[in-house]
């Protein structure tokens, strides 16, 4: 959970990028920094901890200047300690850079510029982009020169801000995918620049979003784009309101949208902090789990209700294939009423995203009166299911306003794949290269999971054709198979059409008979080991008229002559598949939702807390 904040005008940068890191510490809060030029000298200011401390070091030795940059961060790459806090500086002390994501190539690149004479300070994934950077102005190219080379070598989503001390006049901005957002507020003879809204909002309403793959040239008198290939880019400048919700939404139409594009950061911030790229190793310290506590493991009981229910199921094939651990998944409202078999080898893991949902609390309670270890995954800080567990694993998902949950279940979803990768660390039940495999695969989701999102005119388009029909079918098998329950679900929510997810095979028992040219059919049929018996069910709802969109992977052309409509997802390791093949049912779920006119962020009915039974 990082932030970053950046000035260039004729102020003093320093309060108004503590200021700006102080809206955004939710972001990030194992280590903060900040960077100005002073007299022509890059003067750097970091601290381990939360903000407070950065804040007592620069009341120690003060600094000022016109021109900088700060960051709160979360770590995805070394301890969160003084040394691995952003920003990082090169080694002749010309750039400095802040840095949001991961850079999936960082042992590759950091290899080749070592063997080219540069001395790493840090251990973090961000510090090649400073040398890269270093490399390319040593040659003699300018700022944004150097800026473009270095940045088209990095693999992964990204948003990053430098500066360079030979060109004191000025920031580079960058965004590739969608790790997180980059914004540029436009002022007065001055430019700010930021990862999220509040950050800056008290001192302008002018702002500019970038774009995937786009880079920004700002100084005091204002701001040039261009793609990371150099082609010019003109962004509208759009104001928003000082109405806090409106500010909130953003370059948004309604929250849920927002939420559904903040999945890359949400899962990005999800990993960081726990998982170390270069041992390959998972730190849940939450958890508290002992390697003794771990290996006496008999059975993990999942509790929880709707949509978390849906994400316990796919958590079960995860838990199971990788830490080879038993798991039941269990409705939190029936649970507490079946006289649950419980003992103290149990584990029970509540996923509750409010922390306060009256059925899963329940289920914790009947758990920890039968002795069993109580785990929560939880997006509520403080909240009642957080503090009633033994220990918790914090989703991590940033707030979620919209009724309808998005971000919430695909950042559950990792949470437990962290789970089963601690587990099967703890309890030795996979190889080291194996687990070491699992943990490299995380690494590539922000951006596979960006990818699907650069589609979403293709969804508005799709729902167009769509949004007249009453009832839908949805068809699953295997880990994908929840997904399916999750679309009908996010389907019936927002729109009110009548939805059922099935399991494919089970098509044949019953709902078969429902199929013709009324009833929609919408198959995850992606290529994987069921890919054969999925491509059956499409060819027999086509062969009884229904109308059939199917997710697929990128490059099936099989698939295209089969569906009527198909929706590519990118290839994706098979136990990570269902956070990237989700998204298109959440996507067109809403679209189909507002050509319908429905209230999107607050659907009839239905709360964001189920607080009473």
């Amino acid at each position: 959970m990082c932030g970053i904040v950046g000035y260039v005008g004729p102020g003093d940068a320093v309060p108004i990028i503590l200021g700006g890191l102080k809206r955004l510490e939710y972001r990030g809060y194992d280590s903060a920094g900040l960077a100005v030029l002073e007299n022509a000298h890059i003067e750097l200011r970091r601290g381990a901890g939360k903000l407070d401390q950065l804040e007592r070091l620069v009341l120690e030795r003060p600094l000022s200047g016109h021109v900088g940059i700060g960051h709160t961060r979360w770590a995805t790459h070394g301890e969160p300690n003084e040394r691995n806090a952003h920003p990082h500086i090169g080694m002749t002390g010309d750039v400095v850079v802040v840095h949001n994501g991961i850079v999936e190539n960082f042992l590759e690149l950091r290899a080749e510029l070592q063997a080219e004479g540069a001395e790493f300070k840090s251990d973090t994934d961000t510090e090649t982009i400073v040398h890269l950077l270093e490399r390319q102005l040593a040659g003699g190219q300018s700022l944004v020169e150097a800026a473009r080379a270095a940045f088209k070598l990095l693999k992964g989503a990204q948003a990053i801000v430098a500066f360079s001390r030979t060109e004191p006049d000025r920031l580079v901005a960058c965004r590739i995918g969608n790790a997180g957002g980059v914004v540029l507020g436009v002022g007065e003879d001055e430019m700010y620049v930021a990862s999220d809204i509040p950050a800056i909002l008290e001192h302008t309403r002018r702002l500019v979003f970038l774009e995937s793959r786009q880079m920004a040239m700002v100084t005091a008198d204002g701001y040039s784009v261009e793609t990371l290939d150099g082609k010019p880019a003109e962004l509208p400048i759009q104001v928003i309101s000082w109405d806090p919700v409106s500010a909130e939404k953003g370059e948004y139409k309604h929250f849920m949208q927002k939420e559904i594009f903040e999945q890359p950061r949400a899962l990005t911030d999800t990993i960081r902090g726990r998982v170390d790229f270069e041992s390959r190793q998972v730190y849940l310290p939450d958890l508290n789990l002992t390697e003794d506590r771990a290996r006496s493991l008999s059975k993990v009981v999942t509790v929880a209700c709707g949509t978390s229910y849906y994400s316990g199921l796919v958590g079960k094939a995860i838990i199971e294939r990788i830490a080879r651990l038993p798991v039941e998944v269990a409705i939190g409202s029936e649970f507490r009423y079946a006289d649950p078999i419980l003992d103290a080898s149990m584990a029970v893991l509540a996923i509750t995203q409010s922390g306060e949902t009256v059925d899963t609390l329940a289920a914790m309670e009947e758990a920890g009166d039968k002795q069993a270890l109580v785990w929560s995954i939880v997006n509520a800080v403080g909240s009642q299911a957080m503090r009633q567990a033994d220990g918790c694993i914090p989703m991590h998902a940033g707030p979620e306003i919209g009724v309808a949950s998005t971000k919430a279940f695909t950042t559950s979803i990792i949470d437990q794949y962290l789970l089963a990768c601690s587990l099967a660390q703890l309890r030795g039940t996979q190889d080291p290269d194996t687990l070491a495999a699992y943990v490299d695969d995380l690494a590539r989701l922000p951006d596979l999971v960006g990818g699907v999102l650069d589609h979403d005119a293709e969804y508005q388009s799709l729902a167009y054709e769509l949004y007249q029909y009453d009832n839908f079918l949805y068809l699953g098998r295997g880990i994908n198979y929840p997904i399916a329950l999750e679309g009908a679900l996010k389907l019936k929510e927002l729109s009110y059409i009548h939805a059922e997810g099935y399991p494919a095979g089970e098509m044949k028992h019953g709902p078969i008979a429902l199929l013709d040219e009324n009833m929609p059919v919408l198959a995850i049929a992606i290529q994987d080991g069921v890919y054969d018996k999925m491509i059956s069910q499409v060819e027999q709802a086509r062969a009884r008229g229904a109308v059939v969109i199917a997710v697929a992977t990128g490059g099936d052309k099989l698939i295209a002559d089969k569906a009527d409509h198909v929706l590519y997802v990118p290839p994706t390791p098979a136990l990570l598949s269902p956070v990237v093949n989700v998204l298109p049912l959440q996507l067109l779920a809403y679209h189909i939702a507002v050509w319908r006119g429905a209230d999107v962020d607050q659907p009839r009915n239905l709360a964001k807390s189920v607080t009473v039974e």
